[in-house]
């Protein structure tokens, strides 16, 4: 019967740790970008972008592992902007216009901790969809 050996996959550490700081490294250096936030009651996603729009980095608060009520939050928000403040300074981002969309409660808190990060905002737009008395709207919520 014996003892039984446990084979580890990828036996050569270093080759793997190579691929890693290649991963963590940035692909491209940009000075400026545009950073878009879509905060909705469930949720709060993050992207930035180059210039032309081309999305660069993203991340989300469900991304991170916060699940259920939990990722509608202006704590899980926060922890989105820290993250890609790190990430867009590794790829050396010196200044960003944001575009706001959604009524969520990670709006500002996302945009604070990502300025929080040394990264300058020159603008801040809204970019919220609001009806001009289209359709009926639904009926309120009760709680």
């Amino acid at each position: 019967m014996g003892k039984k050996r446990i084979v580890k996959k990828g036996g050569e550490g270093e080759a793997g740790g190579s691929k890693a700081s290649s991963a963590r490294s940035p692909k491209r250096k940009m000075e400026a970008g545009l950073m878009y936030v879509e905060a909705t009651y469930n949720n709060t996603k993050v992207s930035i972008s180059d210039p032309s729009g081309n999305v660069v980095l993203w991340s989300s608060s469900g991304s991170l592992g916060f699940a259920g009520a939990k990722k509608g939050t202006p704590f899980a928000a926060a922890k989105v902007g820290e993250l890609l403040g790190d990430k867009a300074i590794q790829m050396g981002v010196k200044e960003v216009s944001v575009i706001v969309s959604g009524v969520g409660a990670g709006r500002e808190s996302s945009i604070r901790a990502f300025a929080g990060k040394g990264i300058h905002v020159n603008s801040i737009q809204d970019k919220t969809p609001v009806p001009h008395n289209g359709p009926r709207a639904r009926k309120a919520r009760r709680v």
